[in-house]
């Protein structure tokens, strides 16, 4: 019996791992085709999208540029506020308040992503062309505002419950030899909790560097290396969800979207390995703390 018990987890935690790998598989065998007729240099770096033309052009530059300016900006904006609450509802909250914010943060994290898309488009985008006289609204900076939204309650709620899971005895200890309670948090919780906020920071960043449907109604859709914050881009999987639907099976085309989809998944991965290490590295200093 313990066994079988054994051989089934072992399979229900394989299976995520088996489906990547099919996932990615099936990402080589529909993208590599493209570069039988474009280089990887000139489709990595080209700086021009036309796969209309004849010849046609799959330069994906400004896509990485918009998915990378999108990403970087929201980043900025989601880490302080998603951590900050996170401290705040843990340490510093009454248990009256935590009561309603807390349910009002899970409920803004189970939003649809079309409904803030729709948001950012008949609020947001006019309000920014209209107060800060742009020429369109839909642009970095709404985009990135959006993803912040998205991002903050995951954020939050993963960090807030490993702030939780801070001994007790280690918060009293610090008090009892003096610290105030902000030194105590600032020295003692946080790092302490340091593994489980690196966790819930990536996690926020990967639903951003995954999200399309947010980009792709308010980020503005022009395939250009963006010059400033308010000018619109298409990242690469607004690029996808755009395009897809009139690529010809089998086609050029096709095989560059799905070549865009291995670039992203291939950064994704990258990102997350990063990220690991960091957290790895991080745990390793609390511990010896």
């Amino acid at each position: 019996m313990d066994l079988l018990v054994h051989l089934f987890f072992l399979l229900v935690s394989a299976t995520g791992v088996i489906i990547l790998g099919l996932i990615l598989v099936f990402l080589v065998m529909e993208g590599l085709p493209i570069f039988d007729k474009i280089s990887v240099s000139d489709f990595l770096f080209g700086s021009a999208w036309y796969p209309t033309y004849d010849p046609a052009d799959y330069g994906i530059l400004p896509m990485i540029a918009g998915s990378a300016s999108v990403v970087v900006l929201s980043t900025l904006i989601a880490v302080p506020l998603g951590v900050g609450t996170a401290f705040y509802l843990a340490e510093i909250a009454s248990p009256a308040v935590r009561g309603v914010l807390k349910p009002v943060i899970e409920l803004i994290e189970g939003l649809p992503t079309v409904v803030i898309g729709f948001f950012g488009m008949v609020v947001i985008a006019p309000w920014l062309q209209n107060t800060l006289n742009l020429d369109t609204g839909l642009n970095i900076f709404n985009a990135s505002i959006l993803l912040a939204l998205m991002a903050v309650p995951t954020i939050a709620s993963i960090a807030e419950d490993a702030i939780y899971s801070v001994p007790k005895s280690m918060k009293d200890g610090a008090l009892a030899l003096g610290a105030t309670h902000w030194e105590t948090i600032c020295g003692v919780v946080f790092p302490a909790s340091i593994t489980g906020i690196a966790t819930a920071v990536v996690l926020g960043i990967a639903r951003v560097i995954g999200e399309t449907m947010v980009v792709l109604m308010v980020a503005g859709g022009a395939a250009m290396i963006p010059g400033s914050i308010f000018d619109p881009v298409r990242p690469m999987p607004a690029n996808i969800a755009a395009e897809m639907g009139n690529a010809a099976f089998r086609s050029d085309h096709y095989h560059a979207l799905f070549a865009i989809g291995l670039v992203l998944f291939v950064i994704t991965f990258l990102f997350n390995l990063l990220a690991s290490y960091l957290a790895n590295k991080y745990r390793r200093v609390g511990e010896a703390i």
